[in-house]
């Protein structure tokens, strides 16, 4: 049975207080937001899954990209070997930025001012084809999956977050402490030197009450048309699957802002999606044999009744 739709009017409410509100504010890509700072969504994730129906959202990519932070990886080979191009232009900016500096004596391997300079189409296909130009041209640096399961420490040695977050709940539920953090101030250089973006949902906690999990996001900074629909999905299923192999049901996800804005070129897009009518939401069905956070795979998520209104195109701020 479908499950009337009560949490995405909360989304739309949040558009429409930053065209309301926001005050132009310049940022790093140059192309102007309207932004407000400190706000918060609830979703009651027993109500259904929140993936909005106002436009389709990228389910596949919101999938894959969860399993990849939980993997560890910081190389888009995984993502675009599964037709997953979400992550693609950071990496292909760096490429094209050191190839512009890069002398005939070669500073970085795979690379020369003699080369012809590839298209991202082909770049892509590059990466998916050839583990040696993936390793030199895919990397991110030390990003979410990195730093959720390999942090790390002056000794040398690394803390899994996620597999000590999933003792920690099953150990002591009770505990202010269920914290994961993807904000590492050591390594954020890191980060910017590959042209990557540092963290941007970097800290996230867990909460339970009467055997239900609940989870809260803090995010920095928040692209609110295009990137924050994939950040709500993601961690919801994340909360889910954490519930799962933690033996607790499930209970809200809690979206706490930073910044807050919409981009000056993505005015007529949340215009045409402010239109648009709330439909039921979905339901997310997660395989019940699963209880190891390492053995999900993309084929053990089924979603139900998802009825979404067209997607709308908007360019992502690179």
């Amino acid at each position: 049975m479908k499950v009337k739709n009560r949490s995405e009017q909360q989304y739309l409410d949040l558009l429409k207080d930053i065209l309301k509100n926001g005050t132009y504010k310049g940022d790093r890509t140059g192309t102007g937001t309207i932004s407000l700072f400190g706000r918060q969504i609830r979703f009651n994730l027993n109500e259904g899954f929140p993936l909005l129906t106002t436009k389709k959202v990228f389910i596949k990519g919101i999938i894959y990209e969860l399993l990849w932070f939980l993997k560890g990886e910081s190389n888009i080979k995984y993502l675009v070997e599964h037709n997953v191009h979400i992550w693609d232009d950071w990496p292909y900016k760096y490429y094209k930025n050191q190839k512009s500096k890069v002398p005939t004596s070669l500073k970085l391997r795979g690379a020369s001012k003699n080369q012809k300079l590839l298209t991202q189409e082909e770049f892509i296909q590059k990466i998916k084809d050839d583990e040696e130009f993936a390793s030199t041209w895919g990397e991110l640096g030390p990003v979410y999956g990195v730093q959720w399961r390999h942090w790390k420490k002056t000794d040398g040695t690394e803390v899994d977050q996620i597999k000590d977050i999933i003792e920690q709940i099953k150990k002591d539920p009770n505990s202010r402490r269920l914290i994961v953090s993807a904000w590492n101030p050591t390594e954020i250089d890191l980060i910017v030197k590959r042209e990557s973006l540092p963290p941007c949902h970097s800290l996230f906690q867990f909460y339970v009450i009467d055997g239900k999990l609940s989870c809260q996001l803090y995010q920095r900074s928040a692209d609110v048309f295009l990137g924050v629909p994939f950040n709500i999905a993601s961690y919801a299923l994340l909360t889910m699957m954490i519930a799962q192999v933690c033996d607790l049901k499930i209970g809200d996800f809690v979206h706490t802002f930073g910044d807050v804005h919409i981009y000056s070129n993505h005015m007529d897009q949340v215009k045409e999606q402010l239109s648009r009518k709330i439909k039921s939401l979905p339901k997310m069905i997660i395989n019940p044999k699963v209880r190891n956070i390492n053995d999900f795979q993309f084929e053990d998520f089924t979603l139900e009744d998802y009825d979404p209104h067209p997607a709308i195109k908007a360019p992502v701020a690179v």
